[in-house]
C-alpha cells in the first residue's frame, strides 16, 4: 500500500458516496493522509461532513470554486489549520442541464462561461492559492478528473467536452510552470461511472452499455480502479510523472471500429 503518512491533502469535488472525489479521499486516508474536503453549497453541506466523519481526523470548509473569495479564504484556512499542504485532488466540474442537452451550436454564452469556470478555470484558481502551502512543503502533487470527451464527441457531452480539453491543457501549462517547484500536475480520465454528475447525462446507461462491448477489458471503469491510480500519481511511486492525463478506462480509449 502507499505509504502516505504524514502528507496532508485537499479534496475538492465530493458530492456523495458515489463521487470519483470521494473514492481518492477514502484511498488517500487509508494511506495514511490527514485530509480537508469542501463543499460547495448549504445543500451538499450534510452529505459532505457525514461521509468526513467516517475518516480520521478530517477538517470540513466551505468553498464554491467560482468565488476568488472563498477560494482565497480556503487556502487562509489551509495555512492555519494544516501549515502547508502536499496533496490537491480538483473534482469540481458543472454545467447546465440544458446546455448539455441542446444542440452544440446552441451552448449560451452564460452556460459557456459557467462551464468552463467551474469545471477548468476552478483548477487553476485553486493550484494558484495552494501553492505557497506547497512550498512551504517542499513541493507536492495536483491532480483533476477529466473525460474523453474533451478529445472525441460524446452525444449529450457538449460544452463539458470543451471544458475538459481546457483543462487538460491547464494540466500541462501548470506543470510547466510548477515543475521547478517539485510540483506535479496530473490528470487522470476515467471511463464512465454511475456518479451523480455523469447521471445528469441523457442516454448515460447507453454509454456504460457501449464501454462494456467494446473496451479491451470488457468491463466498465470501478471507482476502486481510479482511487487505486490516483495513489500512484499523487504518492511516491509517481514522482516522476507530470503534465501527464491518465486513461483508466479499460483501454476503451484506444480503440477504433
Amino acid at each position: 500500500m502507499t505509504d502516505l503518512s504524514g502528507k496532508l491533502a485537499l479534496v475538492v469535488g465530493v458530492a456523495n458516496k458515489r463521487s470519483i472525489s470521494w473514492a481518492i479521499a477514502q484511498a488517500l486516508a487509508r494511506s495514511g493522509a490527514r485530509l480537508a474536503l469542501t463543499y460547495p453549497s448549504a445543500r451538499l453541506e450534510e452529505n459532505v461532513r457525514e461521509l468526513a466523519a467516517s475518516l480520521d481526523n478530517p477538517i470540513v470548509l466551505a468553498c464554491d470554486v467560482s468565488s476568488d473569495d472563498q477560494i482565497a479564504e480556503l487556502g487562509r484556512s489551509l495555512d492555519r489549520e494544516f501549515g502547508g499542504l502536499d496533496i490537491l485532488v480538483h473534482g469540481a466540474a458543472f454545467a447546465k442541464p440544458e446546455d448539455l442537452s441542446a444542440a452544440f451550436s446552441q451552448t449560451s454564452r452564460e452556460g459557456f462561461r459557467i462551464a468552463l469556470d467551474v469545471s477548468a478555470y476552478s483548477f487553476i484558481a485553486l493550484a494558484r492559492e495552494v501553492r505557497p502551502l506547497m512550498q512551504k512543503r517542499g513541493g507536492g502533487s495536483m491532480l483533476t478528473l477529466t473525460y474523453l470527451g474533451s478529445e472525441r464527441v460524446f452525444k449529450n457531452y457538449n460544452v463539458m467536452g470543451v471544458a475538459k480539453a481546457a483543462l487538460e491543457s491547464s494540466v500541462r501549462y501548470l506543470a510547466a510552470e510548477l515543475g521547478p517547484e517539485h510540483i506535479r500536475v496530473n490528470a487522470i480520465s476515467a471511463g464512465p461511472i454511475k456518479t451523480l454528475a455523469a447521471m445528469g447525462i441523457s442516454g448515460f446507461s447507453s454509454i456504460l452499455g457501449h464501454y462494456r462491448e467494446h473496451a479491451p477489458l470488457q468491463k466498465n471503469t470501478e471507482l476502486a480502479e481510479v482511487a487505486d491510480a490516483a495513489l500512484f500519481l499523487l504518492g511516491p511511486a509517481g514522482r516522476g510523472v507530470t503534465a501527464e492525463i491518465m486513461m483508466v478506462d479499460s483501454g476503451f480509449s484506444v480503440m477504433g471500429f
